[in-house]
């Protein structure tokens, strides 16, 4: 199963994201679920680093298939629009395969 957590800190304001964990929906290379997750997660950073100013630390393990990103300060308003869009992202593959994937917001 893949877990997804949006860290997020007491005032709900994003400061990263995490993925782990592998779907298993079928087998290395055909996974759509893993596919899908995985595309959303690193297109949502190469996103942020391309586009915006912030800056985060990454944290990346292909063998357990983690990709986590950490914010480092506050974020302007382009990453809060992209961190919106990873969600719904998500949100539509946990929709209909929650034996696969799950989303939850951890505060940090």
């Amino acid at each position: 199963m893949i877990d997804v957590t949006v860290y997020v800190d007491s005032n709900k304001k994003y400061k990263g994201y995490r993925l782990c964990g592998h779907a298993g929906y079928d087998e290395y290379g055909y996974d759509i679920i893993c596919a899908a997750a995985s595309v959303i997660a690193q297109n949502t950073a190469n996103s942020i680093e391309k586009f915006t100013q912030d800056r985060f630390k990454t944290i990346l393990d292909e063998d357990e298939g983690l990709l986590e990103i950490k914010f480092i300060g506050d974020i302007g308003r382009d990453t809060i629009l992209l961190m919106k869009s990873f969600e719904l992202g998500i949100e539509s593959i946990v929709e209909d395969n929650e034996d696969y994937i799950k989303m939850r917001y951890k505060e940090v």
